[in-house]
């Protein structure tokens, strides 16, 4: 009991109070929880030392450490570096920071042609924009005469009106000038001994020998000007500035005779010449050559429907004509042109022909007689001749030039009567389609543009970046597609449709033809592709599958063009730089059979 009595006692200091149960709630002790805080731990350090000592915000950062522990201030961040700096360290002013001989250079804040313009106006005007602050400096008088104008942001009209003030401002002072001279002169010029006296009365040293012009020409000096006209005469009308002497046009007949028993011309087709074959096959045996050329063959073609003859254009300024179906011989050669001989064309009948030369001129020819009916020339080279093919039209006369242009005559009258002007670059192609309402053709400008019939406005104008010259175009038989031989070594394939869209399913390579005009042709029945190479072969390709059907080795040089024969579907005639015209068949029955006058 005293024991409890005193722990009552010890418990209730007031004797008066009530008795208390130290297990309550209200009577357990107060309990502190540690607190918490979501902010990171930062080193309070520097922030200690900044409160000790203020100088410690000056305190540069060592620029080799990689890692701040606390947030240092701007002045800090950008404080230059003190101390001398290692020798050999990639870091400091002594390598990794040295971008001048001298030291660190840095870029200034203003471009150079704002400081140019600021300086420029500063020294004009006298005003400037301050970098530093949004206002300007020097003289503001001038500043708001001028709108703070620039220099170089002047008003076109303030210009203007300073020009002509400017001249004005001149002529009034060199009108004072001039006016106060001729008042002193006006007394010194009365003067002998004076200079203006000495300069008025000078005279040049032939003074006085040439008192009139003179009349009329001597007789030596007539002589020597005609001379001199028909010189430079010669010197114009040759090419790159040679000497082009006059050629006249003559013709050579070669064979027995001009006219058979019958009085039929040597030129008729024969009467039993007909198509033997629809089908076309590739032909593989050499059973002829032509040889009378001096220098490389051009171009061929066959007498039209028939293809007894054959007309070649040689590089050695001749035209020749062969008989294919009995003797195999030149039957006559027309000589006119000058230079080489580069395209020729039957008219649909093969009675006359064009033939088209580096000489600039463009000869119609009769074939029977080899006379030249007319002469056409622009003075520039025409690089394809070609006739419309309509029976009504064939008075029509189409070249491309080597000016750019395409030019149009009526051979009847002799008068150009249209010119297509669009292409930038040598015309090489004339290719007429869609029923001859329209014609295409390719320039060395790496382009295609389509053209209606005597209306000089393009319709349709092809050019992609990839696109080479194409400097041989033919039509396919179907007349739905044309083949275009394109100078990167293949065979384009376009449609005559109103789009004339590139094929792109169809696409013939493998022959190199770059640099080369090699002509691209069709057989009769549109089955096969045929063209010439660089390398002296002749390709032809399958047209469904595109692919290589057979190679023929047939010049020495390049194969530059080839024909198909238009009614014995299974012959080829192939001309080339060597000089030789060459005729390939199929079997060696052919060779029999032609040899010996028979034909299948």
């Amino acid at each position: 009991m005293d024991l409890l009595n005193q722990y009552s006692d010890n418990n209730n200091s007031d004797p008066g109070s009530p008795t208390q149960n130290p297990n309550s709630p209200e009577n357990s002790p107060t309990r502190l929880l540690p607190s918490r805080s979501a902010a990171p731990k930062v080193d309070d350090t520097m922030l200690a030392l900044t409160v000790a000592d203020p100088k410690t915000l000056s305190k540069p950062i060592d620029p080799t450490q990689h890692l701040v522990a606390f947030n240092p201030t701007y002045d800090q961040l950008w404080a230059p570096i003190q101390g001398p700096s290692h020798p050999y360290a990639k870091d400091g002013l002594a390598q990794g920071m040295r971008n001048h001989k001298l030291g660190f250079v840095e870029d200034a804040n203003i471009e150079p042609f704002l400081f140019d313009e600021q300086h420029n106006t500063f020294l004009k005007f006298g005003y400037a924009a301050d970098p530093s602050a949004s206002n300007y400096i020097g003289d503001f008088d001038a500043l708001q005469k001028n709108n703070a104008a620039s220099v170089y942001n002047i008003p076109h009209r303030e210009q203007k009106k300073r020009k002509i003030e400017s001249l004005k401002k001149k002529e009034e002072n060199d009108d004072e000038e001039d006016k106060n001279n001729n008042d002193e002169e006006g007394v010194e010029i009365e003067n002998p001994a004076s200079e203006a006296w000495l300069l008025k009365n000078k005279k040049s040293p032939w003074a006085g020998k040439k008192e009139g012009l003179q009349g009329e020409l001597t007789e030596d000096q007539k002589k020597y000007a005609e001379e001199h006209a028909k010189k430079k005469g010669e010197e114009k009308s040759g090419f790159g500035g040679e000497k082009v002497e006059a050629v006249k046009d003559k013709s050579t007949f070669h064979g027995k005779e001009e006219r058979d028993y019958q009085g039929r011309s040597w030129i008729a087709p024969p009467k039993d010449a007909k198509a033997s074959n629809d089908h076309c096959y590739i032909p593989k045996r050499l059973v002829h050559t032509w040889s009378g050329h001096t220098k490389g063959v051009s171009a061929i073609r066959f007498f039209p429907n028939s293809g007894h003859l054959i007309l070649s254009a040689g590089m050695d300024t001749k035209v020749k004509i062969w008989d294919v179906f009995n003797t195999g011989k030149c039957m006559r050669t027309y000589m006119g042109h000058s230079k080489a001989v580069r395209d020729i064309c039957f008219t649909n009948d093969g009675t006359k022909f064009l033939s088209a030369g580096y000489d600039k001129n463009i000869k119609y020819w009769d074939t029977e007689t080899g006379q030249v009916i007319s002469t056409f020339s622009t003075g520039k080279i025409p690089y394809v001749v070609k006739l419309n093919p309509d029976e009504d039209k064939q008075n029509v006369l189409l070249a491309g030039m080597s000016d750019k242009k395409i030019v149009q005559w009526d051979m009847n009258t002799g008068q150009i009567t249209q010119e297509y002007d669009q292409h930038l670059g040598a015309v090489n192609t004339i290719t007429f389609v869609d029923n001859n309402r329209r014609f295409v053709t390719s320039s060395d400008d790496k382009s295609l543009r389509v053209w209606e019939y005597g209306i000089p406005v393009v319709i349709k104008y092809i050019s992609e970046p990839h696109m080479h010259s194409m400097p041989s175009i033919s039509l396919h038989p179907n007349a739905n597609w044309l083949a275009a031989q394109s100078l990167d070594n293949q065979i384009l394939i376009y449609s005559t449709r109103e789009k004339f869209q590139l094929n792109k399913k169809k696409r013939f390579a493998g022959h190199i033809v770059a640099g080369y005009a090699c002509q691209v042709n069709f057989s009769p029945d549109g089955r096969f592709v045929m063209s010439g190479d660089g390398e002296g072969k002749c390709w032809f390709w399958d047209w469904k599958s595109c692919k290589v059907f057979r190679t023929l080795k047939c010049h020495e040089g390049v194969t530059i063009g080839c024909q198909w024969h238009p009614l014995e579907q299974s012959k080829v005639a192939t001309c080339g730089w060597d000089g030789l015209i060459k005729y390939w068949v199929i079997m060696g029955f052919h060779f029999i059979s032609w040899v010996y006058g028979y034909r299948e």
